[in-house]
């Protein structure tokens, strides 16, 4: 069932719980039940526009960087206009009050930030098989791209999910080309590779994922970092590569099948 690879990683990379999604709108402290839905997307669809960010928990309630995604939806919401802020205090409690009445294990959480409204759809969440890492995973190129890099607009929810739909078995993401050739990113991840020696990640057309940032604060000390893409044509160099994402956390590339640039025409490159 091709809606399942949309299922697994609509909400940043998590396996498919058979559990409702439940929605609140969080307003000073205080979490309000808006309603369910039956996953993310639809979720989402009943929202205003704005941006979003999806983020998991971790031995039930703590949520690493909670402040980072914060930020991250003041940030693209300024690209996309009318801006806002948040307040920090009372959308961690709010959130801490929308995990108490859902009861998870642990949860996959999806901000919608709409100025002035926040809103929380929340879902159980249960990583990826372990084989995934184990094995790691393959991925397509996709011919996507997005109206604002760096900012994370909730419109952008349906273009990914019409792309992973379409994504062939096995696959676990899409990555997003630029018209040059250049790896930018998948469609619900960042993308890194080494190649000669360096760590390569794009950051001028890429969303900087939060999981992202983690990895480049790590990788600083143990060999150098070039905030630029890798080509499809320097797959066959390319010693290793990895997508991330908050719920995926660091997931590993084995297989990738692309296109590349040969002078004026597009070739495919398989690695």
């Amino acid at each position: 069932r091709r809606a399942g690879i949309w299922d697994m990683v609509c909400g940043q990379g998590g396996a498919v719980p058979q559990e409702a999604v439940r929605t609140f709108e969080l307003n000073g402290g205080r979490a309000q039940p808006r309603g369910e839905d039956s996953d993310m997307g639809a979720a989402s669809r009943t929202l205003p526009q704005g941006a979003y960010t999806t983020l998991r928990t971790y031995g039930g309630r703590r949520v690493l960087r909670l402040d980072r995604h914060f930020r991250r939806l003041e940030e693209s919401v300024a690209l996309l206009g009318p801006s806002g802020t948040i307040d920090d205090s009372a959308a961690r409690l709010a959130i801490a009050a929308a995990l108490a009445a859902c009861g998870h294990p642990e949860s996959r959480v999806r901000l919608t930030f709409a100025p002035p409204r926040l809103f929380a759809s929340v879902q159980a969440f249960a990583p990826l098989p372990a084989t995934a890492y184990a094995d790691g995973v393959r991925c397509v190129s996709v011919p996507v791209r997005r109206e604002q890099h760096h900012a994370k607009d909730t419109r952008f929810i349906a273009v990914a999910g019409e792309a992973y739909r379409a994504l062939p078995a096995g696959v676990n993401e899409g990555l997003i080309v630029a018209e040059d050739g250049s790896l930018l990113e998948g469609l619900s991840s960042n993308f890194f590779a080494i190649l000669g020696g360096r760590l390569h990640t794009e950051r001028q057309r890429a969303l900087l994922g939060v999981t992202r940032r983690l990895v480049l604060e790590v990788a600083a000390a143990v060999l150098p970092v070039e905030e630029t893409a890798v080509f499809a044509a320097d797959l066959p160099s390319v010693r290793e590569c990895f997508i991330t994402s908050v719920s995926r956390e660091v997931l590993p590339v084995v297989r990738i099948a692309s296109k590349a640039r040969d002078g004026n025409r597009l070739v495919r490159v398989e690695r």
